[in-house]
């Protein structure tokens, strides 16, 4: 546990809260279950953010459950994949999509062993096992998903499954929705459901934290060559939220992916068309992204300009 407190110290967070999470860690032990410690996994990206993972873990300590909500690109997975790590708790995925039924949430009855018995659903394990469930595009559940969380949400923190038993979550589950505005598909989230969160509205991208990023996961990058990709990604924040390109190209994820290119060879131009620019699939907005590329990114640039040897 004590890279946990380390970097959380690092960062700043408040002793006081890292006195509760690790009373928090003696309270609530890790699961003997195999298959469920092995969900208890280390964040590919690092959430940089002491504010807001303040906010997050007070909240959590204090029981509730959040609501992270925000644009494109603002860190909500990465923030809950790192508070389940921090946490040390199993992580349960679960993206809503329009087929996203009570089903898909709970579990359904399955054919084992001569006999009908339930297989239980990514909400069950989680309450079972005390695990953080991620709520992913929360906005694009159907009233019939929605209508499993409300129960599991509030003061009442049960499950019941029809035929079967009731199940009370385990003291160290939570949940974590996630939001975007404006995807196709989503809509306002009824008064009911978001009464059962705590709401974090994520800030934009800062390019100190891009920054800090970058120097984490690549430390071998040139300063001027790290200076122009944060530039970059700026430029295509700036451009998505003032409604002049769409939010496909700007793509975190995309981002350190092309930055990876880089480091594996591939030139700094091409890593970042297939990482950015071929998100954007109407041609005039590509345009536009390659030229915002290409104001930042020579296409002279080979990899060794970004990773010098």
């Amino acid at each position: 546990m004590n890279h946990v407190y380390r970097t959380l110290e690092e960062q700043g967070i408040a002793a006081s809260l890292i006195r509760d999470l690790q009373e928090f860690h003696r309270k609530y032990s890790i699961p003997e279950n195999q298959e469920v410690r092995d969900r208890i996994m280390a964040p590919t990206i690092q959430y940089f953010g002491k504010d807001i993972l303040e906010m997050a873990m007070a909240a959590i300590l204090q029981g509730e459950n959040l609501l992270l909500s925000g644009s494109k690109a603002t860190g909500k997975n990465v923030l809950a994949e790192n508070l389940a790590w921090i946490f040390q708790r199993p992580l349960y995925s679960i993206s809503f999509h329009v087929n996203t039924d009570s089903s898909s949430l709970i579990g359904t009855d399955t054919f084992r062993n001569q006999e009908v018995q339930f297989r239980q659903g990514p909400i069950c394990q989680c309450a079972e096992y005390g695990g953080f469930g991620v709520l992913d595009e929360i906005n694009m559940a159907k009233n019939d998903a929605v209508s499993v969380l409300h129960a599991t949400l509030d003061y009442r923190r049960i499950i019941d499954i029809p035929g079967y038993h009731r199940i009370h979550l385990h003291d160290a589950a939570r949940f974590i929705g996630t939001m975007n505005y404006g995807y196709a598909g989503t809509r306002e989230l009824n008064e009911a459901l978001v009464s059962r969160f705590l709401v974090i509205d994520m800030p934009d991208m800062a390019d100190d934290t891009l920054d800090h990023l970058i120097r984490e996961m690549f430390p071998a990058v040139r300063k001027e060559a790290k200076n122009a990709l944060i530039g970059l990604f700026m430029d295509l924040q700036l451009k998505a939220k003032n409604g002049e390109i769409s939010t496909k190209p700007l793509d975190l994820r995309g981002f350190l992916a092309s930055i990876r290119l880089m480091k594996a060879g591939v030139s700094p131009y091409q890593a970042l068309r297939m990482g950015l620019v071929n998100k954007s699939f109407d041609l005039f907005e590509k345009e536009i992204v390659e030229d915002i590329v290409a104001v930042r990114i020579s296409e002279d640039w080979d990899s060794n300009y970004i990773f010098p040897i």
